[in-house]
């Protein structure tokens, strides 16, 4: 890890800022029933968290055709805004606290492989509008992670990221991007590569808080 103080913190979403899962299976199993698709439960959303779309699909549709698999993803998504925004999820113990700090000294941004509105959402739920710098979901264009990393630092010259995240995937897409990778070990994820390591939100708070 480069020892540099970060300048900016990029924050993944799904098992970092909040845990929706329950909300999602709400969503999905709305239009599954429609589709007369057996139900998805908690425990199958969480092992596909973070994933991309068409890794979703082409995995838990993998016996349906593309282009109607494509559409009952779309018609998901669909649900998703219509009811993400009325029941929410439970966002993370002093995450909101914690991001009016540290927006006080580094530019914050949320990075999600989530549907183009679902930050926004969380977002606006989380009343956090005014402290968070910009964001992208990999809904807006369909890139993987390091992709769209790199896309934040370039549209706002960031000299020094940190990625923060909880899964495997944040790991390795943070080392393709070339950023320091903070894994925070209460979401999903079971990560063994790592820069910097904290088990609740507000540990990892008070360490960047302390930096500057």
């Amino acid at each position: 890890m480069n020892n540099k103080i970060p300048d900016s913190l990029i924050f993944d979403m799904d098992g970092t800022l909040w845990d929706a899962v329950d909300t999602y299976a709400i969503c999905w199993n709305i239009v599954l029933e429609k589709h007369l698709i057996k139900s998805i439960t908690r425990e199958k959303l969480l092992g596909m968290m973070g994933w991309e779309k068409e890794k979703v699909i082409s995995h838990y549709f993998n016996n349906i055709s593309a282009a109607i698999a494509d559409k009952i993803f779309e018609d998901i998504v669909e649900v998703q805004d219509e009811i993400i925004p009325k029941i929410g999820g439970k966002i993370y113990d002093h995450v909101v606290e914690g991001i009016k700090i540290l927006s006080k000294k580094y530019k914050l941004f949320i990075l999600s492989n989530c549907p183009p509105n679902t930050i926004k959402q969380f977002i606006e739920l989380a009343k956090i509008e005014t402290y968070i710098t910009d964001h992208i979901a990999h809904g807006y264009n369909l890139k993987p992670k390091h992709f769209n990393m790199q896309l934040l630092i370039d549209k706002h010259s960031l000299k020094n990221p940190f990625y923060i995240g909880d899964t495997l995937t944040d790991s390795t897409e943070s080392k393709k991007a070339n950023l320091p990778f903070v894994y925070l070990t209460y979401g999903f994820g079971d990560v063994e590569t790592y820069d910097l390591k904290f088990d609740n939100f507000k540990n990892f708070v008070d360490h960047f808080d302390g930096l500057k």
